[in-house]
């Protein structure tokens, strides 16, 4: 399991400037980051290497939640993402919110967001796929 940060704050010019800014003072490192519009809001959720700093240094730039995720090992390959969601399917597990990348040695890392992050990790290790723990996480996106 890994940690997100969501932040939740105004969608408007510089926002997102200051907190990676925010990040930047703290001496925390992104490790993967996503953002989203909706409409005069945003969310940027993001995995960083020291979360409970991060929360500390964004508490001042919006609503900021810690979310408990899935950082999953992919094939990087036609079908692999498709393999993943289809064994999350067959036992009723709803993915909340998704995202994903390559990274090397033909792999990607998907990260998911369900309501019961530990019955869908032991899940997708029963079926065959690496779940990532933090500090595997960091490794495989180039970390220290």
């Amino acid at each position: 399991m890994i940690e997100q940060l969501a932040i939740f704050s105004e969608n408007k010019p510089g926002k997102l400037e200051r907190i990676t800014a925010a990040l930047s003072e703290a001496g925390v490192n992104s490790r993967a980051m996503h953002a989203a519009s909706l409409g005069d809001m945003g969310v940027v959720k993001i995995v960083v290497d020291r979360p409970e700093e991060a929360y500390e240094a964004l508490a001042g730039q919006g609503t900021v939640r810690k979310i408990p995720a899935l950082a999953v090992r992919v094939p990087d390959r036609p079908g692999g993402l498709h393999e993943v969601t289809a064994a999350l399917t067959r036992a009723s597990v709803n993915i909340e919110n998704a995202s994903g990348f390559p990274v090397s040695g033909g792999e990607a890392i998907l990260i998911l967001e369900v309501a019961d992050v530990p019955a869908a990790e032991r899940l997708l290790e029963e079926a065959g796929f690496g779940v990532l723990e933090a500090e595997e996480f960091s490794e495989a996106v180039g970390g220290p």
